[in-house]
């Protein structure tokens, strides 16, 4: 459990869309008849279509309002844990607006290659119980197995650059191998992690994997697609000790030290541990961590806000990441990912999802972000908010923030949708400009 590997987690996305699971009827007796006998593979599809206004709403005198319709048809085909595809994409019709010559088709959506990436939402090969895993689309809130550098990572932050990401994992022996690449039709972010399981190799196949683990991480940022930007390189070396397991939880220690390829002086050590418990209805995982940098390495570097501030990094010197001045200190880290349901469907959308992560510096900064989301009403009702805030405490600190409603009614076909948040657009300048949107509309699907 304590891998939390991404490739189970972003397999599903591939599933209905907030809002759009139902509870079974009798989930006790498909309970009893999985014990029974092995479940035969079922074949699950979904269609959708959502048709709502949109508008682009400047911020601080940035330029003109732009007003669209957007259409985003959606089809999803789920074949059990090792197969399902999810294509489509929000495409939008200009009503006003905008400084583009007027076309029809918002230009900044489809005008580079890794664009077309986003007409697949999700494609997944394999599964964790399978010596080989691949899958491909966007990527939310992505931890590269340790998380020391890549962690609640999106590369959908720029919302003028809709990539799709690609995971794969691996198992050969006592090596587990997960590598990623958050955009695979562009030269950009990319990353690996291999972990040895110790107790294997010094005496043999374990009754539990992955209970001591040595693990070497890297990552590099080729600075290309998505806007051109400073390259990066980082490393990590982990080590893991699961000390405490009972059915459904497990309670580990860690220690690492990283550091940049080249860069002398910039490294960092961290020390922690975390819990993690399972079941049916309630998951709950923590992850406390005391973390020293130094020579401008930080722990996290490819996180929440990285698709941003790659351009222009949360704080006063109005620089990118890679030429902002980090200061030397020390930090605390903590991390909570929470899941209740009402029901044991075994399902990704619970009555309650949260997930919060938090590091507050010795020299006075403080980075959050955090999503909840509730269902009510018989999953009738979905609201779900987000937030982000980088360099909290120091001038030039960063915010943004998003909130959705979903009601589905006439028998949870049709549903309303709203949404709104702030925005940040990359110029060509390397600056950020700030915005805003907000959209209503309707959407029907068969997912009930």
């Amino acid at each position: 459990m304590h891998r939390s590997r991404s490739c189970l987690a972003a397999a599903l996305l591939l599933l209905p869309a907030t809002g759009g699971a139902s509870e079974p009827s009798a989930p006790e007796e498909e309970a009893s008849t999985a014990s029974a006998a092995p479940p035969a593979r079922k074949w699950h599809y979904l269609t959708r279509v959502e048709t709502t206004s949109f508008a682009l709403l400047p911020r601080a005198g940035a330029g003109d309002d732009e007003g669209f319709v957007q259409v985003a048809p959606t089809f999803i085909l789920d074949g059990g844990p090792e197969f399902g595809v999810n294509v489509g994409a929000p495409v939008r019709f200009r009503l006003w607006g905008g400084n583009d010559g007027g076309t029809l088709v918002r230009r900044e959506d489809w005008d580079t290659l890794s664009d077309w990436g986003q007409l697949v939402r999700g494609l997944k090969l394999g599964s964790d119980d399978a010596p080989v895993g691949v899958w491909f689309g966007a990527l939310e809130e992505y931890r590269l197995l340790s998380g020391h550098l890549v962690r609640r990572y999106s590369n959908r932050t720029n919302p003028d650059y809709h990539p799709a990401g690609g995971i794969f994992t691996g198992t050969l022996g006592p090596l587990y191998t997960e590598a990623f690449a958050s955009d695979v039709l562009g030269a950009r972010l990319v990353g690996a992690e291999f972990s040895l399981d110790l107790e294997h190799i010094l005496f043999g196949q374990p009754e539990q994997r992955g209970r001591y683990t040595l693990a070497l991480s890297s990552a590099h940022d080729w600075g290309r697609a998505g806007g051109a930007a400073p390259s990066m390189t980082l490393a990590h070396l982990d080590a893991m000790a699961v000390m405490v397991v009972r059915p459904g939880m497990e309670a580990y220690v860690n220690a690492g030290w990283g550091g940049q390829p080249g860069e002398g002086g910039a490294w960092g050590a961290v020390m922690g541990g975390g819990v993690d418990s399972l079941s049916e209805r309630f998951n709950l995982r923590l992850r406390l961590e005391a973390r020293r940098q130094h020579g401008g390495f930080r722990q996290g570097y490819f996180g929440a806000d990285y698709e941003l501030a790659r351009f222009q990094a949360a704080g006063p010197d109005g620089v990118p990441l890679a030429e902002a001045h980090f200061p030397d200190g020390y930090s605390a880290f903590g991390e909570a990912l929470v899941e209740w349901d009402a029901v044991s469907y075994g399902g990704p959308y619970k009555h309650l999802s949260l997930s919060v992560g938090a590091e507050a510096f010795s020299w006075g900064r403080v980075d959050v972000d955090g999503r909840v989301a509730v269902q009510l009403f018989e999953r009738a009702l979905e609201v779900a908010l987000k937030g982000l805030g980088v360099g909290a405490g120091k001038p030039g600190a960063r915010y943004l923030g998003a909130a959705e409603v979903r009601w589905r009614f006439l028998g949870g076909k049709l549903y309303a949708m709203g949404t709104a948040g702030t925005l940040l657009f990359p110029t060509a300048e390397g600056t950020l400009r700030p915005g805003a949107f907000a959209s209503v509309g309707l959407g029907v699907d068969n997912a009930r």
